[in-house]
């Protein structure tokens, strides 16, 4: 069973719930109360060291949380803030639920809209009850929902952000990719544009955390944190298939009935090839609880929020040579892009990165990506030669995105 892993960074409910009387003032009220629970709670890490109570097991982790908090700021260059320098205990497994939803033939999600963050593709919650209510309504108009867990998430500076207890005993490479996603959206945060938000958070998770590891990881945990890519990649293929047989039938002319009925079949094709994919990995069974309860439109929509563009983050950080600072600043520039045009720079940048697309041959230069739309200065990759196509590549671009679908958002599946 995999570590339950990264969270929806971007559950800023309570920032949302600084401008109430624009929706629903009950739920924003239920986010208010929840973050000021865990605000009132929070302890200084430096603080729990010291104290001759926190249990040793207690301190050691809450010392490796403050290493990597600084190699976030001085590896990374994520914001160098208060957040994930103090702890907060709390009696539940999830700080937060989060719902997902997708009409019944469509993979396109459900959205909803929020002071200061924009539009997002979820709904969170404090409370599993909330959660669950609100998802059964939507059932009952037909939409399919996926209610997820959210060990924790990023206020977006608002707050000084504490670790809760809900990740304290992670693996370390997970820990470190959990404070790194939650201050890439500090770093950067696009409001309404979940899959830029979340892929850019990813693209920094994956890479701090190998940076990480070449630092700090045995040569068994880099070896361990390979095998769980080359997993996340099997994985990853298989939803990628079913989602484009998916969306053919969805596009199609045939009645909605028979529409339903072949979407049952590929859904049931799905979990029959993960069957086959867990017994190549001699019975490995880390993805074995994102299968329960039922495969549906909603499940896919919630892991492509988190991976359609990470393909294209690596891309640009490999073109930075991996500067970090460059890479923000590349991104930043994207962002300031109309919607239209960043999805269309990101979907080509992304289809490049594809394994097909990386070619050794230096006398083709590889398709020019995003110049247009841009500054000359300001251009995000530079198309002088087939060697930084090559140079890519070696960088490791190829490989999926990092995530457990275990749980809401992107993770690492190895227990180290």
């Amino acid at each position: 069973m995999p570590r339950r892993s990264l969270p929806l960074p971007a559950v800023v409910l309570a920032a949302a719930a600084l401008l109430p009387g624009c929706a629903d003032l009950g739920y924003y009220a239920q986010s208010i109360r929840g973050q000021a629970a865990l605000l009132a709670r929070r302890e200084p890490i430096p603080r729990l060291l010291h104290a001759a109570d926190t249990p040793p097991a207690l301190k050691a982790r809450l010392a490796r949380v403050l290493e990597i908090r600084a190699f976030a700021g001085r590896e990374l260059a994520l914001p160098d803030n208060a957040s994930y320098r103090s702890y907060v205990a709390v009696d539940r497994p999830y700080l937060t639920w989060v719902v997902f939803a997708a009409p019944a033939l469509s993979l396109k999600p459900v959205r909803w809209c929020y002071p200061i963050v924009g539009c997002a593709v979820y709904r969170g919650y404090f409370h599993r009850s909330a959660a669950t209510a609100f998802a059964a309504r939507l059932r009952r108009d037909g939409d399919d929902v996926y209610v997820g867990g959210v060990p924790a998430y990023s206020t977006l500076g608002w707050f000084a952000d504490p670790l809760p207890s809900t990740v304290i005993d992670w693996p370390v490479p997970e820990l470190a990719g959990l404070i790194f996603h939650e201050l890439a959206h500090q770093e950067l945060f696009v409001p309404g544009d979940s899959r830029f938000d979340e892929s850019f958070a990813v693209a920094v998770q994956e890479a701090g955390v190998r940076r990480w590891l070449q630092t700090h990881g045995t040569p068994a945990a880099r070896a361990a944190w390979c095998a769980a890519r080359r997993r996340q990649t099997a994985f990853r293929a298989l939803i990628d298939a079913a989602r484009a047989r998916l969306a053919a039938v969805y596009a199609g002319a045939r009645p909605n009935a028979a529409k339903r009925v072949i979407k049952e079949r590929i859904f049931a094709r799905l979990t029959r090839d993960y069957r086959a994919l867990k017994r190549s990995w001699g019975g490995y069974a880390g993805y074995d609880r994102w299968f329960e309860g039922g495969m549906n439109n909603a499940k896919l929509v919630a892991l492509q929020t988190y991976d359609e563009y990470v393909p294209a983050f690596r891309r640009l950080l490999a073109a930075a040579h991996g500067d970090f600072p460059a890479f923000y600043a590349t991104a930043r520039a994207l962002a300031k892009l109309p919607k239209a045009r960043r999805d269309t720079v990101l979907a080509a940048l992304a289809e490049q990165a594809r394994p097909k697309q990386c070619r050794t041959d230096r006398r083709r230069r590889p398709v020019g990506l995003v110049g247009r739309g841009l500054p000359r200065r300001r251009r995000l990759i530079q198309t002088t030669s087939g060697q930084a196509t090559t140079s890519a590549c070696r960088a490791g671009l190829a490989p999926p995105t990092t995530f457990d679908p275990n749980t809401v958002g992107p993770g690492n599946d190895v227990g180290l």
